[in-house]
């Protein structure tokens, strides 16, 4: 085997590990190892603000992209966004107004660049080309692709074999998602396994409009904190970049074990062979699963915060969770003296509504000052500062006083 070089051994790195599909992979290599550099094309749809660890997969492949020199191109779905995609779902995605697109757009591209290099990455808003388009232009570019291919994507088929509805605007995202590959002359466009039928419908366009096709790299869907299904905040599972330090590391230390290879491989840039050897020994009896937890949880927090943040984190973790201690630093709750124990919790922001407060003590997760509460209707009556905790991560003070009566 000849020697490679060290930009090769990235190129090959970048295209194998942490993805799924690569089409054309020998022309995109060859791409890579070009003197150009290359668009490379994210489609954002900021129908939610938030963003998870599962994104954060797709962000560390485009900085793999930047490491090589090639040029980051997102774009903002501000048109798409209001449509809906319905991607893995069973119904149409409802709607939103453009000021809510806005809000939740910066709020991703703020979670985004903590990952992302903004002095390598271009910000185009879909509406720049969308926005002029009239009923000539959409005729135009529907007349380029079927009814009958855009049925063989599997959700469209699968709700259409069920006789559920699906509307012409959901038929037309896969079309306008393509359209922006077109407007910004893209080389190479990232996604998600579940954007597959998308990415490639670009590639199709493309062509017809007389453009060399782009090439197209899909990164897995993290599974989330359950083990089971893929992150997200719908499922609850999910682990979010902006979340802060201690809520961060104490989710990754709670991920099952069997999820931690996919977890290494995907969220660190530990050499294979490393992971290779933890799973051994993982699996052989004689390497605490517990230790890796804390490595991979260490690596993600300081790569998202800072290695500092990371390191107070895992002290805390350790204080609130091995050695059972409160953490130093509480959010203090005035609360009355006198009040049921749901009313406290609402309060202390742990629960959103009674009912939901009524909920976490019924499933044994709250104590005041370290006795475990059963009874939802209780009243409790307070003479001093008192320990609120809810789940194995949440602690207020309670300060009763006799204003909040």
């Amino acid at each position: 085997m000849e020697h490679q070089s060290e930009r090769e051994v990235l190129v090959d790195r970048l295209l194998t590990r942490g993805t799924v599909d690569v089409v054309v992979r020998e022309r995109l290599r060859a791409r890579l190892l070009g003197d150009r550099p290359l668009r490379v094309k994210l489609g954002v749809d900021p129908t939610r603000p938030d963003i998870h660890l599962g994104h954060y997969v797709c962000f560390r492949k485009l900085r793999e992209f930047q490491a090589l020199g090639h040029h980051v191109v997102v774009i903002i779905g501000d048109w798409t966004a209001r449509i809906g995609d319905p991607s893995g779902r069973s119904t149409q995605r409802p709607m939103l107004t453009a000021q809510e697109v806005a809000a939740n757009a910066q709020t991703y591209l703020d979670q985004f660049f903590k990952v992302v290099d903004v002095n390598r990455a271009e910000i185009v808003w879909q509406s720049t080309w969308f926005g002029k388009f009239n009923l000539e232009d959409v005729i135009r570019l529907t007349s380029k692709y079927t009814v009958a291919k855009l049925l063989t994507r599997e959700d469209f088929a699968k709700r259409y074999e069920e006789g559920s509805p699906i509307s012409i605007t959901e038929l037309l995202y896969p079309l306008l998602q393509a359209y922006d590959s077109v407007a910004i002359q893209a080389d190479v466009e990232i996604g998600g396994t579940d954007q597959l039928f998308n990415l490639l419908v670009g590639r199709d366009i493309m062509r017809e409009y007389g453009l060399e096709p782009q090439d197209v790299l899909t990164v897995p869907l993290l599974v989330g904190t359950d083990g089971y299904l893929k992150m997200s905040k719908s499922y609850g599972n999910y682990i979010g970049v902006s979340e802060p330090p201690e809520e961060m590391f104490g989710k990754i230390m709670s991920v099952p074990d069997h999820v931690l290879g996919d977890y290494l491989r995907l969220l660190t840039d530990l050499p294979d062979e490393q992971i290779a050897q933890w799973l051994d020994e993982m699996a052989a009896g004689t390497l605490n699963p517990r230790d890796v937890k804390e490595r991979l949880a260490l690596i993600i927090v300081s790569d998202l915060h800072s290695p500092q943040a990371a390191e107070r984190a895992r002290e805390y973790f350790h204080r609130v969770h091995r050695l059972r201690e409160v953490p130093e630093e509480l959010p203090e709750v005035p609360v009355p003296p006198r009040a049921r124990v749901i009313d406290f919790i609402v309060r202390a922001g742990f629960a959103r509504s009674n009912n939901e407060a009524r909920r976490l003590i019924m499933q044994g997760g709250v104590r005041l000052d370290g006795e475990r509460l059963d009874d939802p209707e209780a009243v409790m009556e307070l003479f001093g500062p008192a320990i609120l905790q809810v789940g194995k991560r949440r602690f207020a003070r309670l300060l009763p006083s006799a204003q909040d009566s």
